[in-house]
């Protein structure tokens, strides 16, 4: 695993270093790299148990849990560029890596997939993406949240005579509830946050998190009842596409350094809470009352009719508005000694739960590890009543996942109404049974493995459907990769890609799929990238152009287009006359800017070196890629030029950067574009043997020749 600080070009040079060590050394690798624009070809779990060791090349927490009974060798990202073979010889006498030393290291939230599971053939959409970013961000705060609960109830909670528990306040396990309780108060602004944070970048994850938190706070809005996780999802998606919005507005330039921070930030706050507030908000509240009232009038109809009802109501948000409606309607008619409609919501409320986490056993392929592991967390809080132990499922599946609950918790109930269940205390689950709040027993726990045996049946049905569908026999271990937020780092813009079946899939050491659209295999058959695009080994530039052509004169070379047609014969120069880094990223602008794309040359040398001064772009080897994102250029273009005698750049490894790139980008097209032509370039230019052939190319033609074989 290799990462860098900025997960732009070390992490990929480590990666294709430690590949190429590999190989001169007849080992098989697999190397998964957190870079900014996302966590690509990730570890599976059976890639970690067929593992002989584990090296971690990186300057940054990442997440080692995975690797528990492996040798595991953690080392800075630089060592990975300069010494891989000595790595995999000190891996070999390495510790084993064990919970004892802290098995959640590092904070790298691209290492963990998301739920949602099954990678199919092809490429999500941004809007699945940062739907799985907010889930596997809401995870731990479910899990968490939902166990000490649960922990603190059984160990801490005294019966009282109607059958309920209590837990004594100031008493230690009155602690532990009131932490969990936090872990659920924050569980769905966090999804919120995620998901918007996925789609506009870190400017839109306050908006998103205010926005979670408004819609979960019924009391903001007059309902009894927040909107739960229904309302963060929308408050999610609102945040990010109104950041994203907000971002293409022109302002002053002297407006512009303000703007991601301070002012994105409190305009989108204020729209959103404001429009969720005076405007979705209110129609819940209407609607949360009259559903009230229709069920008060329904008390004397079918009790299997007001049962399934509500055991639909129940299962349909999981603590959202309708399931609180339904709840504090047999909530409320306890008093008036109604227990019945309590009764069947009791068996209702636990089917969710159980019923996902037995999904995860029954049909293990069709799940993720991590998954399975959020599957027996459910069980766990479904025992104790604790709904939103589903909610994971059903914000990554929820074509699939919802109705399955739905149909489920109508079994339980109606079940319930039947047979005549009672409930004396306001909760749900196996729980208040064990306790003695419910009448009828045995009944109730009928209906409540029913209601979860049917839930369980139909996602697996379901899930197993939509994959067939998808043409995706069996799921990607990894899940949905969760790249993100400026640059992939915790949000999702970036996102895994999908590994392409070529005959490379048995050479291990392949690139990273996905991420740059490019499967880096090439072993032979056309391979199609994670952005949906199809390359065939050969073809050169993304209008097809072909610079391989012998005999190509100059006219020929400067028509041709490498890079996605960013680089062109006219932003080719075979020898730069500077001799000095700053001269030379001047006379780099000025070569770019010939291919019409600059409108500012100065401004464009001014925000080169600005990010030269934050930390030099000679990646050593003799490389240099400086690098802008600024509106002095109207759209994304690349130069390349060559320096006979070096020029010193601060590489990582003391050489004098002699193969020199500069990419410019415009604001509007930063993120994960530009990250992608430096992540193609890093991979590329660790092969010395291409380093040297591009040293050699005769003229503009023979350079363009070479560096067509990037694509």
């Amino acid at each position: 695993m290799t990462a860098c600080p900025t997960g732009i070009a070390h992490t990929y040079m480590a990666a294709e270093k430690l590949a190429q060590a590999a190989r001169s050394l007849g080992h098989e690798i697999k190397v998964e790299t957190q870079g900014s624009i996302g966590a690509e070809n990730l570890l599976s779990d059976n890639d970690v148990r067929k593992a002989d060791a584990i090296i971690i090349a990186a300057d940054k927490d990442v997440d080692r849990s995975r690797f528990v009974g492996k040798r595991v060798l953690a080392v800075g990202v630089a060592e990975g560029i300069r010494h891989p073979e000595e790595l995999m010889e000190r891996v070999r006498s390495a510790p084993v890596y064990g919970r004892a030393e802290g098995d959640g290291a590092g904070t790298d939230s691209q290492a963990a997939p998301a739920p949602g599971g099954p990678g199919g053939g092809k490429e999500r959409s941004v809007a699945y993406k940062a739907l799985m970013n907010g889930v596997s961000y809401m995870i731990p705060f479910v899990v968490v949240g939902g166990l000490l609960i649960a922990i603190s109830l059984a160990l801490g909670g005294h019966p009282q005579a109607d059958g309920g528990l209590v837990i004594p306040d100031g008493s230690f396990w009155k602690h532990v509830n009131d932490i969990g309780v936090i872990g659920f108060t924050l569980m769905v602004p966090v999804l919120s946050g995620y998901i918007a944070y996925a789609i506009g970048d870190r400017p839109a994850l306050v908006p998103g998190m205010i926005g979670g938190w408004i819609a979960n706070t019924g009391s903001l809005y007059d309902s009894k009842a927040g909107a739960g996780f229904i309302g963060a999802i929308v408050t999610g998606f609102l945040a990010g596409y109104l950041v994203q919005w907000i971002k293409k507005v022109e302002v002053p330039e002297f407006a512009r350094p303000i703007m991601p921070i301070i002012v994105i930030p409190i305009v989108a706050t204020t729209v959103l809470g404001l429009f969720f507030i005076y405007v979705i908000g209110k129609p819940i509240s209407w609607v949360f009352t009259h559903l009230t009232d229709w069920l008060g009038g329904m008390t004397g109809s079918s009790a299997i009719l007001l049962g399934a009802l509500l055991g639909l109501m129940i299962a349909f948000d999981m603590g959202g508005p309708v399931n609180k409606t339904a709840f504090l309607f047999g909530a409320g008619l306890i008093a008036s000694g109604h227990q019945a409609v309590m009764g069947m919501c009791a068996a209702a409320i636990p089917v969710m739960p159980l019923g996902q986490g037995l999904a995860t056993l029954v049909r293990r392929r069709l799940y993720s590890e991590q998954e399975r592991e959020t599957g027996m967390a459910a069980l766990f809080m479904g025992l104790f009543g604790i709904s939103e132990g589903a909610i994971p499922f059903a914000a990554a599946r929820p074509a699939q996942v919802i109705p399955a609950n739905m149909l489920g918790g109508a079994v339980a109930g109606a079940l319930a109404g039947t047979i005549g269940v009672t409930d004396a205390v306001p909760h749900g689950g196996p729980i208040v049974a064990v306790l003695g709040a419910v009448g009828g027993v045995p009944a109730f726990f009928l209906a409540v493995v029913a209601g979860s045996v049917v839930t369980a049946l139909t996602t697996v049905m379901l899930v197993d459907v939509a994959e067939r569908r998808k043409g995706g026999a069996e799921p990607v271990e990894a899940g949905v990769g969760m790249g993100g937020g400026a640059g992939g780092g915790a949000g999702g813009g970036g996102g895994a890609g999908v590994a392409s079946r070529t005959a490379a899939a048995a050479d291990s050491v392949s690139a990273p799929a996905g991420g740059s659209g490019r499967d880096a295999g090439g072993a032979g058959g056309d391979t199609v990238g994670a952005d949906g695009d199809v390359g065939a080994d050969g073809d050169v530039g993304s209008d097809g152009n072909d610079v391989s052509n012998e005999g190509a004169g100059g006219d020929e070379a400067r028509g041709a287009e490498v890079l996605s047609g960013y680089l062109t014969g006219q932003t080719v120069k075979t020898q730069l006359v500077a001799d000095e880094k700053e001269a030379a990223v001047r006379e780099m602008a000025e070569l770019v800017a010939t291919a019409g794309k600059v409108a500012d040359v100065d401004e464009l040398v001014r925000v080169a070196l600005a990010r030269e001064a934050q930390g030099t772009t000679g990646l050593g080897e003799e490389i240099a890629i400086p690098h802008a994102k600024t509106d002095a250029v109207t759209a994304p273009v690349v130069g390349f030029a060559r320096s006979a005698d070096g020029i010193e750049w601060g590489s990582l490894d003391g050489t004098r950067a002699r193969l020199v790139f500069l990419i410019a980008v415009p604001e509007a097209a930063a993120g994960d574009e530009h990250l992608r032509i430096l992540a193609l370039l890093s991979r590329k230019l660790m092969d010395a043997d291409f380093r040297a052939r591009l040293q050699g190319a005769e003229g503009e033609t023979g350079i363009l020749r070479v560096l067509g074989e990037i694509q």
